[in-house]
């Protein structure tokens, strides 16, 4: 897991000077963090009130746009199956890996035009990141669907091929409003029922198809039962042609599968790309518009990424602190000036609260 802080300090006389000041405290000697420039461009400002309002709808598209990160990232894990540990290797934001990424974050000037308003640039990255969230949704369940009755046919090719002279495995349709009261009952129904034998074989969107296991001997009351309950049994009965149809099914589908599979990868692949890179946008105007809220007009500070060494994110916090120290009154009398109430994003009182702008980016989506 890589665990990066995204701040901000006012320039003192310049911005760069406040660069060499996070790392004149921090030397490569002390091994407490590395250190980036985070370039964000001269966006505008707008009004007070639009800053304020804008400070809490990007908190909200902050979290939204991590959550379809995870989504696409976990989504293309279950579809690795046992190949998951390919994962780490299939995400990246373009042809970059995620970390070079936020070492060497540049704002995308063709897509997100700096000469729009600032709210005007929230809503094309809600646009790119929601429309990344419904393909997914479309995308999974069309995947999902066939992996799922690609299982039932194995399932039932392998269930079908274990006959005994004892038991038997019989086939029970009802209604899909009734797969609990199956699940409840189906055990108890008569003796000699194999206990958790019931596997679902198919489902549409009005019926399922269950087969279970029972003594041959119980066959015809098993049968009485179920008819009580609307639950119908379907006798199998061995058919060469309905054997070979199943079988041409189970090798159409393993082929759908297989052909779906390198499409949907190269699709999960962009796409996560796209939110990634998003999502590092919506962090950028996070900084952006906090660092204004906080240190005032004209628009002086450095955005800086800030990458603690391992185990030194105490030691390192503790620096950081001491360093911007100075801020703590000042930023807080200027909140108060512009606003009595709360501030959206400034978390105040809470142990959230820093001298300075402070936004975390972990890096956890193999976990």
């Amino acid at each position: 897991m890589s665990e990066y802080w995204l701040i901000s300090a006012p320039g003192d006389k310049t911005p760069q000077q406040t660069w060499e000041k996070l790392n004149k405290v921090t030397p490569p000697s002390a091994q407490l963090s590395h250190n980036h420039k985070f370039p964000i461009p001269d966006l505008k400002v707008g009004t007070l009130d639009s800053l304020i309002g804008l400070s809490d709808d990007l908190s909200k598209l902050d979290v939204y746009a991590e959550g379809v990160c995870r989504k696409v990232a976990g989504y293309m894990g279950e579809v690795l199956e046992d190949q998951k540990d390919r994962l780490g290797s299939n995400l990246k934001a373009g042809d970059a890996t995620l970390q070079s990424f936020i070492h060497h974050f540049q704002w995308n000037m063709a897509k997100y035009p700096v000469k729009l308003p600032l709210k005007s640039l929230s809503e094309i990255i809600s646009k790119v990141v929601t429309q990344v969230d419904s393909d997914l949704r479309m995308k999974s369940h069309s995947y999902n669907n066939l992996k799922s009755n690609l299982q039932s046919m194995e399932r039932k090719a392998t269930e079908i091929l274990q006959p005994s002279r004892l038991h038997t495995l019989i086939y029970i349709l009802f209604c899909r409003q009734s797969v609990d009261e199956w699940e409840k009952k189906y055990e108890t129904l008569t003796d000699y029922v194999a206990p958790r034998s019931s596997r679902l074989l198919y489902k549409d969107d009005e019926y399922s198809l269950y087969a279970v296991t029972i003594f041959q001997k119980v066959y015809e009351e098993f049968k009485y039962k179920c008819s009580r309950f609307k639950f119908f049994v379907r006798d199998f009965q061995y058919n060469e042609k309905d054997m070979a149809t199943d079988k041409d099914q189970l090798t159409k589908l393993a082929s759908d599968k297989k052909r779906m599979l390198g499409p949907l990868l190269r699709w999960l692949k962009v796409n996560f790309s796209e939110a990634f890179i998003a999502w590092l946008h919506v962090k950028a105007l996070r900084v952006f518009v906090e660092s204004v809220l906080r240190y005032g007009l004209p628009v002086n500070f450095q955005a800086m990424v800030v990458e603690p060494q391992k185990k030194q994110q105490k030691k390192l916090q503790e620096v950081l602190n001491k360093l911007y120290s100075d801020l703590d009154s000042t930023g807080l009398a200027a909140v108060n000036e512009v606003h009595n109430d709360f501030m959206p994003g400034l978390t105040l009182g809470t142990q959230e609260y820093y001298p300075y702008v402070f936004y975390k980016v972990t890096l956890d989506f193999e976990s």
